[in-house]
């Protein structure tokens, strides 16, 4: 098993990614939007009111970082569960993250930024072993 990775070039095209817990197999994958621009990472879910609990995105930076792969709340209306994800497809860090807070940063280097449902809050824990998928 391993990584699928392939660019999106076209602003309005969007591309889907499915993601398993493979430590936790009895959920199912989630699709989630795969964000591997600037702007889409900028963009996020600010100014949105409300997601879908099945719904999410994976911001996708080019190497593991801590400072690159921050993330702010700022125009967010809702909280949110945040996975850090590092190259391997560990979880090496993830936080409730709180509507309209400032900034939060993992705690490891991380290459991809799951933002899920704040209820899919139990689907991940550190140490968990990740699947990526085209979907």
């Amino acid at each position: 098993m391993g990584e699928i990775v392939t660019r999106c070039y076209h602003p309005r095209m969007s591309r889907f990614t499915l993601i398993k817990n493979l430590d936790r197999p009895s959920l199912d994958p989630i699709q989630v939007k795969y964000c591997d621009s600037f702007l889409c990472r900028l963009r996020g879910y600010t100014f949105r009111h409300k997601i879908d609990r099945d719904e999410g995105l994976l911001l996708v930076h080019p190497r593991d970082g801590r400072l690159d792969t921050s993330i702010h709340m700022l125009g967010v209306w809702f909280d949110l569960s945040i996975v850090w994800i590092n190259a391997g497809l560990v979880v090496v860090d993830k936080v409730l993250a709180r509507r309209w807070r400032p900034a939060y940063f993992p705690q490891k280097p991380a290459k991809y930024i799951l933002e899920i449902h704040a209820e899919r809050w139990d689907d991940f824990r550190v140490g968990d072993q990740v699947w990526l998928k085209d979907a």
